[in-house]
């Protein structure tokens, strides 16, 4: 039958009520108000640190309570319960069980010698250990209960997640677990008694509100929007623009000198734009990335010599984290997020000059393995690219103004053709993509009675491949804010979020529960 200490404990939380050293809540009256607070919502022990708050949780409750002392030491680095006039102090105090640094380093006592001297006044011995080889030597020694408090804090990085294999591991020797170490939300405590663990006991993320603070603060910090600057390189002009929260809050328009090349173009829009104040910068550009190279599809939109390293002379140039996508990619990033498209799989596709377009899917932007996804455009149909037919290049060729308005207003076979070729290139997208909804958008696309003509020209498909248009809402803005967008999408959920949730719970264990 196992001792009635350890039976009190088994399905249960544990909580460690240790304060940050010298912060608001160090002090007695704060460590028994926590402990009289988790054993109100429903711990079944506590594990407190330090004589003078042992004595005064165990004046006010007589709950299972596992206690210890830490010290530091100079030629030595454990810390807790080291010393045998330690575990005289905390069994003094009334501590029924006391835990011990049960590693297998340097020491100034054997852990043998303090599990005898607890067994020698009474007590029960927790071993805090951070392997199997500690385990199975405190388990010689006659440790009662086994705790993984140690698991990660013995030297190089501390991990991000709880170790449930030595959780699993420890268990399969047949003695009591406590689970100890990073288990920090329900669901974490909740697989390390699926492991077969005892108890689990859970420390910084109940009573450090710093900690649990600093973890929100952090996080929000991250996902926050800061300012991006957003470039939007095109064939006659450039853009730039600061964009906040989905909003462009300042923008300058510049010529494109399409002799000078892109190392000219990024440069003279970072000398325009210097002291902004941004914290990232995207660009939206005409033309494939692939690995952080731009290429020219059609080099008549745009002439970029084949693989220009964009984000390497991004980053030169603006001295700040730098993302690039396609100009259509973006814009349809762009759509989904701020504009027409909001929440749907969608397609948006833009007719000016030439044609672009992008796809986003179950939210997220679709770019392929070749950064190639949505460049409908370049589809031969057949011979032709969709590009030289269906666009402001199809209307030229046909002898046809390329000015929307005039083209309109014309109204003639030119346009009809035109018209009937880009219906056919979104037929064909609608039976690969099959989005819920295609944003139409450029200079031909939202000029005014231009997507009536089309929906015309759509009417002779059939209807189960017809799809449904609707014109974009953020109109040449779309590639700027998208960019900017996706720049916050597929850099800062790594470098920030991710980095701010793990930095924040690594933190709080190693400097709570598991030093």
């Amino acid at each position: 039958m196992p001792h009635p200490l350890i039976a009190a404990l088994a399905g249960g939380v544990v909580v460690s009520c240790q304060p940050v050293p010298d912060g608001p809540t160090d002090s007695i009256a704060f460590v028994v108000g926590f402990a009289l607070a988790a054993l109100d919502g429903g711990a079944k022990g506590l594990r407190i640190e330090g004589v003078a708050n042992v004595a005064a949780v165990r004046a006010a409750t007589d709950a299972p309570l596992i206690a210890l002392l830490k010290r530091d030491f100079d030629a030595f680095p454990v810390r807790i319960t080291a010393l045998l006039e330690d575990v005289a102090a905390l069994a003094d105090a009334g501590a029924p069980i006391i835990a011990v640094d049960a590693t297998n380093r340097p020491r100034p006592v054997p852990v043998a010698d303090l599990i005898g001297a607890i067994h020698a006044r009474g007590r029960l011995a927790m071993a805090d250990c951070a392997d199997m080889e500690d385990v199975r030597a405190a388990l010689a020694a006659g440790a009662d209960l086994i705790g993984t408090t140690m698991s990660g804090y013995t030297g190089g990085p501390t991990p991000a997640d709880p170790d449930l294999a030595f959780v699993r591991a420890a268990v399969a020797l047949g003695a009591p677990v406590l689970a100890e170490g990073r288990f920090n939300t329900p669901a974490l405590a909740a697989a390390a008694i699926r492991e077969g663990a005892l108890a689990v006991v859970a420390g910084s993320a109940i009573t450090r509100p710093e900690t649990i603070t600093g973890w929100y603060a952090s996080a929000i910090a991250a996902a926050r929007p800061l300012p991006v600057l957003a470039l939007d390189i095109g064939g006659s002009k450039s853009s730039a623009a600061l964009v906040e929260h989905g909003r462009i809050a300042r923008r300058i328009l510049l010529p494109t000198d399409r002799a000078a090349g892109p190392a000219a173009w990024l440069a003279t829009l970072a000398d325009a734009t210097r002291g902004w104040g941004h914290h990232a910068v995207a660009a939206a550009v005409s033309g494939v990335i692939r690995a952080g190279m731009w290429s020219a599809v059609n080099p008549a939109t745009l002439p970029v010599p084949e693989g220009f390293p964009i984000l390497e002379a991004l980053g030169d140039n603006f001295a700040v984290p730098a993302s690039a996508l396609n100009d259509a990619q973006a814009a349809a990033w762009g759509e989904y997020r701020h504009g027409a498209g909001q929440g749907q799989d969608m397609a948006f596709v833009t007719v000016s000059s030439g044609i672009g377009a992008g796809l986003v899917q179950g939210g997220r932007l679709r770019q392929g393995a070749h950064g190639l996804a949505g460049h409908l455009g370049q589809i031969p149909f057949p011979g032709d690219r969709l590009e030289d037919t269906a666009s402001g290049f199809g209307l030229a060729r046909r002898g046809a103004t390329i000015d929307a308005r005039e083209a309109l207003a014309a109204d003639g076979p030119a346009l009809a053709a035109m018209l009937a070729e880009l219906a056919r290139g979104l037929v064909t997208l609608q039976a690969i993509a099959d989005p819920a909804v295609i944003v139409l958008g450029g200079g031909l696309g939202l000029a005014v009675g231009f997507l009536p003509r089309l929906e015309a020209a759509l009417a002779l498909h059939s209807a189960t491949l017809r799809p449904r248009v609707i014109q974009a809402a953020l109109g040449a803005d779309a590639g700027l804010i998208g960019a900017a967008d996706h720049h916050g999408v597929g850099w800062a959920d790594h470098h920030g979020v991710g980095w701010a949730d793990h930095h924040g719970v690594g933190w709080a264990d190693h400097h709570g529960v598991g030093a």
